[in-house]
């Protein structure tokens, strides 16, 4: 199945079409069996549609001039982001990088490590690694302070 966004030449209203195949849509046109569901107009044609295709993980955004002349980057589903804000995202992601290397990764065993901590069991030092929000919440009532990263962590056994 296709999905096409097509629209009425009279009134200009757009609507959605599925058909089998590319040429289901032009057989159907050509024998006058599409019509506009808003006006009955029987003269309908495929509208202009940016497919939506996520792209790759391992892609770079890429950045281009906006109208303004400003650079933006374009990603994925989202509108352009200015480059002020590209900027911002890289500085906080640089920060968070720093902080992470003076940071143990106890991976799965963050909530068992944060306590152990917390209680003198372990050495004082700081972690991050993985935990449920409800393992978040237990930890905050039991007065242990834990904060999620500002920015996605790829942790070190995923990386390639």
């Amino acid at each position: 199945m296709i999905a096409y966004d097509l629209v009425c030449k009279a009134g200009e209203h757009r609507f959605e079409g599925w058909f089998g195949s590319s040429s289901d849509f032009d057989d159907q046109k050509s024998q006058g069996l599409l019509a506009c569901p808003v006006c009955g107009d029987a003269e309908v044609a495929k509208a202009v549609m940016a497919p939506n295709v996520g792209r790759k993980g391992n892609q770079q955004p890429s950045a281009r001039r906006s109208d303004d002349g400003a650079e933006a980057v374009a990603l994925a589903n989202m509108p352009e982001m200015p480059a002020e804000m590209v900027e911002m995202i890289g500085k906080v992601a640089e920060m968070q990088a720093k902080m992470l290397e003076k940071s143990d990764w106890v991976g799965d065993r963050f909530a068992d490590e944060a306590r152990a901590i917390h209680y003198g069991d372990a050495p004082d030092r700081i972690i991050h690694g993985n935990a449920t929000i409800n393992d978040a919440r237990e930890l905050h009532d039991e007065g242990i302070s834990v904060a999620p990263l500002p920015l996605p962590f790829v942790p070190p056994e995923a990386k390639n």
